[in-house]
């Protein structure tokens, strides 16, 4: 381990030697902590981060000057629409997708290494329940939604198949993540196929460009942002475990998104039969100043441009057909080649600038007091995952609809939107609609058809609650077979067991 004369030495030359102002006040055990924690940390490396993270924060927010006029929409050569696309088409896609999970030759990767703050837990935010009748977790869904995948394409080519489960975490999410699969025994998932790597830290530094102490003994530490996913690739050699496994296409997420389709072959197969080495997943936004990325083109090259950088007047702007010009929201939602990503990994990363994310980051004062900031006081630099977009040779875009695909848990229940309450009805509401396009009907506790309304009111629960479980559909397939021309009263639990004694008897 690095003594305390070098990692002071190094400091100074990264201009950090505040960092062990307690020294002399502390234990050995907690000397030895800190010492761990500081001796990775290069110091041009971290002079450089420090300046950087100072820098960004002094610049001027709003729109990048002459920015509206680089901007273009995507062409529409290079943007599918998985709802305005003829059934022969889907079916195509579809097909083509089923058939590399049938190859394995797809995984899934989600992003899970952000902390639940703003949801107001201490946990990861997959653990956690929205409230719906059955109790599954984020975590739970997104298992069986594997499960029931690999079982339809393993239907249809004869064969058993393994979509791998890749979960990137950081310190503060891999030990209560792994934990939690072992207590629910991996939701039925073979552990050999879930695998699980931290991404790196960085350090929180103060508007003026130093390293805050959270901890006499310790440096406020934070995930490198969803776009840590290429460092945190190589570190592990994950792209070699996928290799190995015969993987070349690659699903990734993020864990907020109740409604992800985990795999999705009509997505998978889009982009395969377009050659794409890089795609995303859009929904069509919602209103011109809604705070989501835009996917489009700066000087002809794909990119997610933050709602922050758009002008209103910009945001506005409308297409020939009455829809707004730059529409294609981005929800983190991603395809990839793992050719690509080992192009990234081996010659792009570097080339990613770190964006700011002003935070409140609780700190000691020079008293040795712990603060808890009412207002943000520090800067944490990160990368976003769709920062690569423009090392792609051929991107593509593939737009879904919001309320199959798209509802993500980011706040407490106290907020009007991305909240449990809208998470949990935007599935019950899914569930509903596919209920009733099955062929059921639903009855009030006094027995009288409730009525159909495939469309709940905004903020609304459905009629009736009706939840389906991803191992009995994926996406609203064969439910006919135990709902067609039935009553039920609300509310339906459709799990594995109540399919199987809704499932007709076989003469």
């Amino acid at each position: 381990m690095a003594s305390e004369r070098d990692v002071r030495a190094r400091l100074q030359r990264s201009g950090q030697e505040h960092l062990l102002r307690f020294w002399a006040e502390l234990a050995p055990e907690p000397r030895a902590a800190l010492l761990a924690e500081l001796a990775p940390l290069e110091p041009e490396a971290l002079r450089e981060h420090c300046r950087r993270a100072a820098e960004a924060c002094a610049r001027s927010p709003g729109p990048p000057p002459g920015l509206a006029a680089r901007l273009r929409p995507l062409p529409p050569e290079r943007l599918g629409r998985a709802s305005r696309s003829d059934p022969k088409t889907r079916r195509r896609w579809e097909e083509e997708g089923f058939r590399q999970i049938a190859l394995n030759k797809v995984a899934v990767l989600l992003l899970a290494g952000g902390q639940g703050t703003r949801l107001g837990v201490t946990y990861p935010k997959g653990m956690y329940r929205v409230g719906l009748p059955s109790r599954k977790t984020l975590y739970q869904l997104q298992a069986e939604r594997i499960r029931r995948v690999e079982q339809l394409a393993g239907e249809r080519h004869g064969t058993r198949c393994t979509v791998p489960w890749y979960v990137m975490t950081s310190e503060f999410t891999l030990g209560p993540t792994a934990e939690f699969f072992r207590e629910h025994n991996f939701f039925h998932l073979d552990p050999a196929n879930v695998v699980m790597f931290e991404q790196r830290l960085l350090p929180a530094v103060t508007f003026d460009g130093k390293v805050i102490l959270e901890r006499k003994d310790k440096v406020a530490m934070a995930p490198d942002g969803n776009g840590g996913l290429y460092c945190a690739l190589e570190d592990h050699k994950i792209l070699e475990d996928m290799e190995r496994r015969g993987v070349e296409f690659v699903h990734v997420y993020c864990v907020d998104n109740i409604l992800v389709r985990l795999a999705d072959p009509v997505f998978i197969g889009f982009c395969v039969l377009q050659g794409a080495d890089c795609g995303a997943k859009v929904v069509e936004k919602a209103y011109p100043e809604e705070p989501v990325g835009v996917v489009c083109q700066v000087d002809g090259v794909p990119q997610v441009v933050e709602y922050s950088e758009i002008s209103p007047e910009t945001a506005q702007l409308r297409a020939s057909d009455g829809g707004l010009l730059y529409n294609a929201g981005n929800i983190c939602n991603h395809f990839f080649t793992r050719g690509f990503l080992q192009a990234v990994t081996r010659e792009f990363e570097p080339l990613l600038k770190p964006h700011v994310a002003v935070k409140k980051v609780p700190y000691v004062d020079e008293e040795g007091n712990l603060v808890k900031p009412l207002k943000p006081n520090g800067i944490k630099m990160e990368k976003f995952v769709f920062d690569v977009f423009q090392f792609a040779k051929n991107f593509v875009a593939f737009e879904v609809l919001r309320e199959e695909e798209f509802s993500p848990l980011k706040n407490a229940d106290s907020a009007d939107k991305d909240s449990p309450c809208t998470a949990r009805r935007a599935l019950l509401a899914q569930h509903y609609r596919w209920a009733l396009q099955a062929g059921a009907r639903f009855l009030d506790a006094h027995g009288a058809w409730l009525p159909e309304l495939p469309c709940s009111p905004p903020n609304a629960d459905p009629p009736a609650i009706c939840e389906i479980s991803p191992l009995v559909s994926y996406s609203g397939e064969g439910l006919e077979v135990y709902l067609q021309g039935r009553e039920f009263q609300s509310p339906l639990i459709l799990d594995e067991d109540q399919a199987r004694e809704l499932q007709p008897q076989q003469p």
